[in-house]
């Protein structure tokens, strides 16, 4: 046996021994070092350099080539466990690999996303896997598993689920609050991520950059009293990038950063992810933190064990057994099948008159914007192998049987003086493509200089100009390159792709009162104008004024190509969607569900020249359309590398598709609560509230199959309902169907889901098989947060249990009744009122009771709010009450016939944290419900009664 002379290299002790022996080698300026992202190496024991964070969403992203999978809402559209698993598992060994011969790449995840996709405008919506978070979780757990890997001491990576908390707005990310009343929190935003942690696959969490109730998500008291109960593991919490600034410099929550750090250490913090890999100004706040007596060192020691726990099960300190160590399977054959087997379950069916599938022999005209294109996103690597639908279609069906449209417009740019926009030849040049090389923060990348920037001349060029809607337009030129801007200011044919952090190929034309048919060009990504000089066409003006003016001569209309193409072909299939860097995005927030205008009219045109239209949509999230008129519609997220061959096979009937909605797709813009109301009860919000028809459910998708549910069986064993039913393909053609258990409170006391998924399971079934299906569901899942009492609590009476298809394809259903502790009243004499845990409310928002816990109630924009309780118990009398608040403003109370009761004027406190308890007359018997009108600038924290 090999000696260990360092006590934390023995891997014989327990790895709480280790991780205490180097801690205590570790010298408080090393310690302190370490809470930067980019831990610096401890030379003298042997302790390498170590950062978190390694994007891997769906596959490696940002570090070069790598296998790339569809997005995290096209796996979420699977919903198959077993697959998203074993895509992780894919991912994580590519890490390894990767890592093998470029130390740049952590082992420390940030995947996956398990915010709620609770608004399909989200910009980040392609990130998530469901609006559900039972779905989430469960799609979350799997893939956590893979990264993880199977062996009981060592990691293959170490994942950190991200963004918590209630982060579904990229508008003001950094600023807004998210009001989270108690239910919303336990019922629905926490469940996600309490699930998966205690799986135990999960190393730690991201906090989000938005606020909730008012207190920033990096010093959520959240994270102590909740996370860290759900396991014994020492989690690492991981900020989000900059976050830890923002607590001071956007937020203005803190009047210093040592404040703001210490806060967030002693939160839960673990790694500070600011000043990209400088961690100095990080180790400079700690310090000054420190000697300001805002932190303790075992505050610091706390951090740093955490950290150092996770890198003990990444193996770092035992590289001769780290069973991952020799990893160096990439881009293998195995999982070029497994990209291609996750595009093709993430396709789901929306509609289908009997058009599919397509016979071998079809004509086909494959049309649209997203024909011939592989979208990448934010989060993804760099494709080592592409396939686009037209490429697909080529290969399954021909290509003497398929016709290319994409439905540009193309034109000229004619300048004032006649001349025209021109892209100068370029000799000598490579193909680059963006981020191929890989870098650690890739929106540091620069564009291409060593391209001639784009000339005016007698001639011109054809552009192809791409409408992709809110007035955002790209060009392309003939070779493929899109139109872009470098840091010199030139604009150049440069681009492979649109992308980057901050977009350089997306330009606005904007009408120009000067000239009846001009246009002045602004490039989006600087703010500026395009102008025209002697060295090359550039983005140089400001005014308005002093902007070229451009006539955009039409050449030829992509309609009319369109339609050309669809006449001519026995099917037409239109690929419509979405540029994942394109209006709606990290950062950037979509402002509506519908198609864009050019998409619209290309679809048009289609249908109008040939009525055997099949849309496919690919995108990253929802669209709203109208498809009376079509024959069938699809939809995928973008698939990744094998999302052509994926949706070919499909189209021709080689796989039937099974992929399910992942979140309710609206019918029109007026469903949609605002985007940042996230009460999903009172909003009536996502398919567990939701009253009005969408234009497809949650969990819908078709078969080129059908399936018949038979003998739903429901009997209660303990703390468990034992569900099962039969399910049978009596279709013609083997096919997956995904069968759903959803669950319904027939008659209770409080709002609840109309129904809410407790179940699912993808099943492999060949014409006339038959599977039965088994579930057990704890009787604890039927529950809800009883705010009147601070509990969870599962409600006597009847549950139906619901079997089908899809939210909405019920086939089966049984009730139960379910005994238990019956209701009771608020014991509102004993423990009065936090004005947080209301039923129901009006015109309010939940804020910060102090800057390191509770929960206060304040007025919208300081005008009047109403909070109601339901139920309150004032037994057989009360004669005085005492609010506790903070600010100035009014508090009246009233009871169900409406007359005032009592009218409390809080005085100006001193500030929104300085509480004060004024008292009135007030009275009241037995069990009556109560509202509480607020008005002014205050903050209702809590509501005592005595008498």
């Amino acid at each position: 046996m090999t000696a260990h002379p360092l006590p934390f290299r023995d891997p014989q002790l327990p790895s709480g021994e280790r991780v205490d022996d180097l801690l205590a080698r570790l010298t408080l300026d090393e310690r302190i070092a370490m809470l930067h992202q980019f831990a610096p190496a401890v030379e003298r024991l042997g302790v390498a350099a170590f950062r978190t964070g390694q994007e891997a969403l769906h596959g490696v992203a940002w570090m070069g080539p790598a296998t790339v999978f569809p997005q995290a809402v096209g796996l979420g559209a699977t919903w198959n466990d077993d697959l998203v698993r074993r895509v992780g598992e894919a991912v994580s060994t590519e890490v390894r690999a990767m890592r093998a011969h470029d130390d740049r790449i952590g082992l420390n995840v940030w995947s996956p996303t398990v915010n709620l996709l609770r608004h399909p405008l989200w910009g980040r919506n392609e990130e998530g896997y469901s609006e559900d978070p039972k779905l989430t979780s469960a799609i979350a757990t799997a893939y956590t598993r893979g990264l993880r890997g199977d062996h009981p001491a060592y990691w293959r990576t170490a994942p950190v689920l991200k963004h918590w908390l209630a982060h579904n707005n990229e508008t003001g990310r950094d600023i807004t609050s998210s009001s989270v009343r108690p239910r919303v929190l336990h019922e629905y935003d926490l469940r996600a991520f309490r699930e998966s942690v205690e799986a135990g696959a999960v190393a730690g969490v991201m906090p989000a950059y938005n606020l909730v109730n008012g207190r920033p998500n990096h010093v959520s008291p959240y994270l102590r009293e909740h996370l860290r109960t759900w396991t014994d593991q020492e989690l690492l919490v991981c900020s989000d990038a900059g976050a830890p600034s923002n607590l001071v410099d956007s937020e203005h929550y803190f009047d210093t950063h040592e404040e703001a750090t210490a806060a967030a250490l002693i939160a839960g913090v673990d790694s500070f992810t600011d000043h990209g890999t400088d961690g100095s100004t990080i180790v400079a706040r700690v310090r000054g933190a420190l000697e300001q007596g805002l932190l303790s060192e075992s505050d610091i020691d706390t951090a740093v064990r955490r950290q150092l726990a996770v890198r003990l099960s990444l193996g770092e300190f035992d590289p001769e057994i780290d069973p991952y160590a020799d990893t160096k399977d990439f881009d293998t054959p195995a999982h070029r099948a497994l990209a291609q087997e996750a595009a093709e379950q993430a396709i789901v069916l929306l509609k289908n008159d009997g058009l599919l599938p397509l016979a071998t022999d079809t004509r086909i005209a494959v049309v649209g914007l997203l024909a011939d294109e592989c979208k990448l996103d934010w989060y993804s690597g760099t494709l080592i192998h592409r396939s686009t639908p037209l490429e697909g279609l080529y290969e399954r069906f021909g290509a003497d049987h398929v016709e290319f449209a994409e439905g540009v417009d193309r034109v000229r740019l004619k300048t004032s003086s006649g001349t025209y926009v021109s892209v100068p030849e370029a000799e000598g040049t490579d193909d680059q493509v963006r981020g191929a090389e890989g870098a650690l923060d890739p929106a540091l990348l620069a564009g291409r200089t060593d391209l001639p920037p784009l000339i005016a001349d007698a001639t011109g060029t054809d552009l192809a100009l791409i409408d992709w809607g809110n007035d955002v337009i790209t060009f392309r030129a003939p070779d493929g390159r899109y139109l872009s801007v470098a840091d010199d200011g030139f604009v150049r044919a440069s681009a492979d792709q649109p992308g980057g952090w901050v977009v350089q190929e997306t330009f606005r034309l904007e009408a120009s009162g000067a000239h009846e048919n001009g246009h002045l060009l602004k490039h989006l990504g600087t703010g500026r104008y395009v102008s025209v000089a002697a060295d090359g066409v550039k983005v140089a003006a400001e005014d308005p004024a002093e902007a070229e003016i451009f006539e955009v001569v039409v050449t030829e209309r992509g309609e009319d190509v369109v339609a050309r193409a669809a006449a001519a072909a026995d099917v037409v299939i239109v690929a419509a969607g979405n540029d994942p860097h394109i209006n709606g995005r990290e950062t950037e927030d979509r402002t509506t569900l519908r198609l864009p205008d050019q998409q619209e009219r290309l679809l048009r045109a289609a249908r109008a020249a040939n009525p055997r239209t099949v849309l496919t949509l690919v995108s990253a999230y929802p669209y709203t359309v109208e498809h009376e008129d079509l024959p069938a519609v699809l939809w995928t997220a973008h698939g990744g590398q094998a999302a052509g061959t994926a949706l070919a096979r499909v189209l021709a009937g080689d796989v039937s598709p099974a992929g399910r909605l992942p979140q309710t797709w609206y019918a029109s813009d007026d469903d949609l609560p605002d985007l940042l109301d996230y009460d999903v009860i009172g909003g009536r919000q996502t398919y567990l509230y939701f009253e009005g028809t969408p234009l497809f459910p949650f969990g819908h998708g078709l078969s080129y199959a059908s399936f018949a549910y038979e003998n739903l069986s429901v009997r209660r064993d303990g703390d468990a309902l034992r569900v099962s039913f039969t399910v049978t393909n009596t279709g013609a053609v083997p096919a997956d169907e995904v069968a759903q258990v959803y669950t319904r409170a027939v008659d209770p006391t409080v709002p609840r889901p109309r129904r809410e998924l407790a179940a699912y399971r993808r099943v492999h079934l060949a014409p006339g098989a038959s599977a039965e299906l088994s579930f057990e569901l704890p009787v604890n899942g039927l529950g809800f947060w009883d705010v009147a009492h601070g509990r969870w609590w599962v409600e006597p009476g009847q549950y139906e249990l619901l079997a089908g298809a899809s939210s909405e394809d019920i086939r089966l259903r049984e009730t139960v009744r379910i005994d238990g502790e019956a209701a009771t009243p608020r014991p509102v004499l004993a423990n009065g009122l936090d004005a947080a845990d209301y039923d129901e409310q009006r015109g309010t928002a939940i804020v910060d009771r102090s800057k390191t816990s509770g929960d206060a109630v304040t007025p919208v924009d300081d005008a009047t709010g109403e909070l109601v309780f339901r139920s309150c118990d004032f037994g057989d009398g009360v004669t005085e009450v005492s609010v506790e608040a903070a600010g100035e403003g009014t508090v009246e109370l009233r009871l169900a016939d409406g007359e005032v009761r009592a009218t409390v004027d809080v005085p100006a406190t001193g500030g929104p944290y300085a509480y004060a308890t004024v008292g009135a007359a007030f009275a009241a018997t037995g069990v009556q419900d109560l509202h509480i009108r607020l008005r002014g600038p205050l903050r209702l924290a809590h509501v005592g009664f005595s008498g």
